[in-house]
């Protein structure tokens, strides 16, 4: 994708003409290579990024310190809104699953440019309601949902948007085990039943989603 070119995809796919402008007058563009770390749970952000290109997982440490992986998001999408309104440490660590392209504008530089175009104000209160939105379900979920409809629903959001091959998730058992929460015997043991049952193929580098309706009603059911 060209320097200059935003994507039309995520939150980018119905994002104001004032918010790409943004983008693309005073934004910082950052390359990442695989595995490369753009920035920290508890590292201090003053920057909102939107993804050119690439997909990128947010994870969390726990006190106990396990790693929790709560999301992976791809072109179009904006993250690190919660520094445009309270400047602070981040409240996750932010890592490239592949040769990634992002965009950073500085807080300063926001705020300074809704102080000209107070509509731009609107866009940043969408992300941030869509962002209240979806911690509130992975928190229901969690919280009241077994763990196959859990890993049935994780492997649906996961495969909505990906490459060309939309049903094929290049996760390990281990890395989706930390996706919901579970060891990785327990999500291997579902993966294999669901692997019998034609609803999916499991190899130990990956997911390939075969029966997409299946899994949705697996997803669905509250006991599996």
């Amino acid at each position: 994708m060209d320097s200059s070119e935003l994507p039309k995809t995520g939150f980018l796919a119905h994002a104001s003409q004032n918010l790409s402008d943004l983008l693309n007058s005073v934004a910082t563009e950052v390359d990442l290579s695989e595995g490369e770390v753009l920035f920290e749970q508890g590292d201090t952000g003053d920057a909102l990024y939107a993804i050119v290109s690439g997909s990128l997982e947010f994870s969390i440490i726990s006190r106990e310190g396990r790693k929790l992986s709560l999301d992976v998001m791809r072109p179009g999408a904006l993250f690190g809104e919660i520094a445009l309104f309270d400047p602070g440490t981040r409240t996750a660590t932010v890592t490239a699953l592949e040769p990634c392209r992002v965009r950073g504008v500085k807080n300063a530089d926001i705020l300074a440019a809704i102080r000209k175009s107070p509509e731009l104000g609107i866009d940043l209160i969408q992300l941030a309601g869509e962002r209240l939105r979806w911690m509130s379900s992975q928190l229901n979920e969690q919280v009241f949902l077994p763990m196959p409809a859990r890993l049935a629903r994780k492997i649906l959001y996961l495969t909505i948007d990906g490459s060309d091959d939309l049903g094929l998730l290049n996760l390990s058992q281990a890395e989706l085990a930390e996706f919901v929460g579970a060891t990785r015997e327990a999500v291997s043991k579902t993966l294999s039943l669901w692997k019998r049952a034609g609803v999916i193929d499991a190899t130990r580098g990956g997911v390939r989603v075969i029966d997409r309706n299946a899994l949705q009603i697996m997803a669905d059911l509250h006991h599996i």
